[in-house]
């Protein structure tokens, strides 16, 4: 069963998405790609799929890019969004479709988030898509893209043998990328990489099933003239929460008492609202970043913070909290309670 979220608990863009929940893949997907002669007709097995969801707040500041990221939990099993190091200077956040899991097997099919530092493509045989690059000057550029193959390409792993229809609207992504990086001799940038689910039906109620190319979209630097301010991002996405820039602009009463409680706090806000982000220190946007993500957080929901410094790279300021063990299934505990009830075959020791 592909769960991708509660549905009495999902925002209204996502409740068309919560009416088929149940798919039914043709195999036990393995951890790398199955050329097509080995893949075989098998029985259908239930697979759930966790969505890694919440907010997503960078601020490039004057001496290091900040990135704050708060849960949603829209269903039990959500996952935080959390930064992955990708390499000294560069960071990643899967929001979406991350953890994909075999209740019945108990087999991790895919863990995009933790395997993203090892995520590259191949562009020899791949199909053609979008490009950063044209030229292939920029090496950086080409990186990007590789991670974003790389995901791609994983993601099709697992979507590749779903084959019944899917009741997933046509323009919300099934999973995105964040990238946040330094670039030598460029500076600081922000890309979005969006990933989309599709479908193409082969005969009655067979469909093949398979993720587009991500689309890349740069949201730092800004454009010349345009201000400098904080870049945000949520998933599931919902337009009617408002921003963190929103709620500076409204004089949210959380938000007033923050920037109350510190002149150096004020100062980080008026430099947000006046779009020169590029100016404040890193320290200081750090403490107010920090309160700012427990005003956003709901209720239990699970926050992280990390910083890439222009001087010494990634480190983390507020870790991730410790996974949960997943919850026994109903099989698990019957198969557990018939190991321990079984007889055992071991003779009891003799008397000395």
């Amino acid at each position: 069963m592909l769960r991708f979220c509660n549905i009495r608990t999902c925002p209204n863009s996502w409740l068309r998405a919560a009416a088929l929940l149940t798919f039914f893949l043709a195999l036990v997907i393995p951890a790398q790609p199955l050329a097509a002669q080995e893949t075989s007709e098998a029985p259908g097995e239930e697979v759930v799929v966790n969505l890694a969801t919440g907010r997503v707040i960078i601020a490039v500041v004057k001496d290091a890019i900040l990135i704050g990221t708060v849960e949603d939990p829209i269903e039990p099993q959500t996952h935080p969004p959390i930064p992955v190091q990708l390499s000294g200077r560069r960071a990643g956040i899967m929001l979406g479709a991350v953890d994909w899991f075999s209740p019945s097997s108990q087999l991790e099919l895919a863990r995009i988030d933790r395997e993203l530092p090892r995520l590259r493509g191949h562009f020899a045989n791949a199909a053609p898509g979008p490009h950063l690059d044209q030229a292939g000057t920029n090496s950086e550029a080409t990186d990007i893209e590789s991670v974003g193959q790389g995901v791609f390409e994983r993601l099709n792993v697992v979507a590749n043998n779903l084959h019944a229809k899917l009741d997933w609207p046509p323009d919300e992504p099934v999973a995105e990328l964040i990238v946040a990086d330094y670039i030598q001799g460029y500076g600081p940038e922000v890309w979005q990489l969006t990933f989309s689910i599709k479908q193409e039906m082969q005969r009655l109620d067979f469909y093949d099933t398979h993720i587009s190319h991500p689309t890349y979209v740069q949201m730092w630097p800004p454009e010349k003239g345009q201000p400098h301010s904080l870049v945000e991002f949520q998933y599931p996405p919902d337009k009617t929460q408002p921003t963190l820039l929103d709620l500076l602009r409204q004089k949210d009463p959380r938000i007033e008492k923050i920037c109350a409680s510190d002149a150096k706090m004020r100062d980080v806000a008026d430099g947000l609202l006046g779009g020169q982000s590029n100016k404040l220190l890193s320290m200081d946007a750090t403490q107010f970043l920090r309160a700012a993500l427990a005003v956003l957080a709901p209720p239990n929901a699970r926050q992280t913070m990390a910083a890439i410094q222009l001087e010494t790279g990634f480190e983390w300021i507020l870790r991730p909290p410790v996974e949960p063990k997943r919850p026994i299934t109903a099989q698990q505990k019957d198969q557990e309670r018939h190991e321990e009830e079984a007889p055992s075959l071991l003779k009891p020791p003799s008397p000395e």
